[in-house]
């Protein structure tokens, strides 16, 4: 019909509820020049894919607590992760915490980090805020022998406090970039996290970055790996305890 349908995903609100419909636009072929043609084109396929990418409000949240001993560098793994930007000064953390929407995979989420003291006088808050997390980065910095030392101990602590045998946690060697002052390779790195069965990352926040966004992308996997398999045991676990409390009720027995 000498005629170009563009359909672009368009969101009407209305009501208070939000739907999609498509919206037909026709644009006589004949009255377009070639280059405008292709111009409006791109431009409706760039608007259908930019509408269609917008998250929905209902998303997982998912807590990640970064831990490890102070002047470790997990405040500028936390800002170069969420601001891009590289802080070279060290500023002791108490408690931060921030808060992002991202696609991992091809789904989107809210990633909800909380940055936190690595100094002894703090460590009287880490059960709290274990407590509440739903994945950890252990973070030590490679030119620190002591803080990779200390890895032992936080993933112990994790444990202990989370009341698990496994939990989601990544291992991460910061500070790569600094070659020439390198205390813990990365086989000794690699041995830790095999040693505690979790994944091991070597990163560096200074420009440019290297696999700071990896580093909390995988603990973002880990978790959505390992929820599935924490709800199929709570719910064996449940449908055990309603058996046995139906079997109880059965043989139950009064005298009169």
């Amino acid at each position: 019909s000498g005629q170009l349908a563009l359909v672009s995903l368009c969101r009407l609100k209305g009501g208070g509820d939000e739907e999609e419909q498509h919206v037909e636009e026709f644009i006589p072929v004949s009255h377009q020049p070639p280059t405008s043609l292709l111009l409006i084109v791109a431009a409706a396929v760039q608007v259908a894919m930019a509408t269609s990418a917008v998250p929905s409000d209902n998303l997982p949240t998912y807590k990640l607590v970064v831990v490890g001993d102070g002047g470790v560098g997990k405040s500028a793994l936390t800002i170069q992760f969420f601001q891009k930007i590289f802080v070279p000064d060290y500023d002791p953390t108490i408690e931060d915490s921030y808060l992002k929407h991202t696609e991992i995979d091809g789904q989107w989420a809210i990633l909800d980090v909380l940055d936190t003291a690595g100094q002894e006088e703090f460590s009287a808050m880490r059960e709290q805020y274990m407590r509440t997390g739903d994945g950890f980065l252990i973070v030590f910095s490679v030119t620190d022998k002591a803080s990779f030392e200390h890895v032992d101990r936080f993933h112990q602590l994790i444990l202990r406090v989370k009341d698990r045998e496994a939990f989601p946690m990544v291992l991460v060697a910061n500070k790569v970039d600094l070659v020439h002052l390198r205390k813990v390779t990365i086989d000794q790195g690699q041995e830790m996290a095999a040693k505690h069965n979790i994944t091991y990352i070597e990163t560096s926040a200074k420009d440019p970055p290297m696999n700071v966004d990896k580093a909390f992308h995988e603990l973002v996997r880990v978790i959505r790996q390992q929820v599935p398999e924490r709800n199929q045991k709570k719910k064996k676990k449940m449908k055990w305890r309603a058996e046995r409390s139906t079997a109880s009720h059965r043989f139950h027995c009064a005298i009169l």
